[in-house]
């Protein structure tokens, strides 16, 4: 049975080719099916996804050793947040290709994308805290009633694992 990795990478405010604020935050993902995937149909959606982000990211780098305007620092630190994530990530799953091709044991590599999905899930609700003490932001109520059901399930599921540890 293959694994699928998934990558996110979120960047407030970054939702076109030139760094502005504005509000919202775009998704990328990038889905994988990492066994076999040189060699599956899927393999090559993924390797030209990658192409497109490699050219995407060069004409940032471009843009930003360019740019005479000023750049929200903020927007700043979330995308190279982001960047080190898909770093990270990509790392892990070109780690856990070569174990798999090579018949090694990837569990080492899956939980340090547990590790890393954590690390993110925390920055995150950091922010969500900070953006639940202002007042300036409008809320949906049922987004945050799944959002505090799903957090209940997590912190059970969270206490349980600590408890074995």
């Amino acid at each position: 049975m293959s694994r699928l990795v998934e990558l996110v990478c979120y960047c407030e405010g970054w939702n076109r080719r030139k760094l502005l604020v504005t509000s919202g935050v775009p998704r990328v993902s990038f889905n994988c099916e990492v066994s076999g995937m040189s060699k599956s149909t899927d393999g090559l959606k993924v390797r030209s996804r990658l192409e497109k982000a490699i050219s995407e990211l060069q004409g940032v780098h471009k843009l930003l050793l360019s740019s005479n305007s000023d750049v929200d620092p903020d927007v700043l630190a979330d995308f190279r947040d982001a960047l080190n994530r898909v770093r990270n990530t990509a790392w892990a799953a070109q780690q856990y290709v070569v174990r798999k091709e090579t018949d090694q044991d990837s569990a080492s590599v899956l939980s340090l994308l547990a590790g890393e999905r954590i690390r993110t899930a925390h920055q995150l609700c950091q922010a969500l805290v900070d953006d639940l003490t202002g007042t300036d932001i409008k809320f949906q109520r049922g987004s945050l009633v799944q959002l505090c059901e799903i957090t209940e399930t997590l912190t059970k599921k969270l206490k349980g694992v600590i408890n074995r540890l």
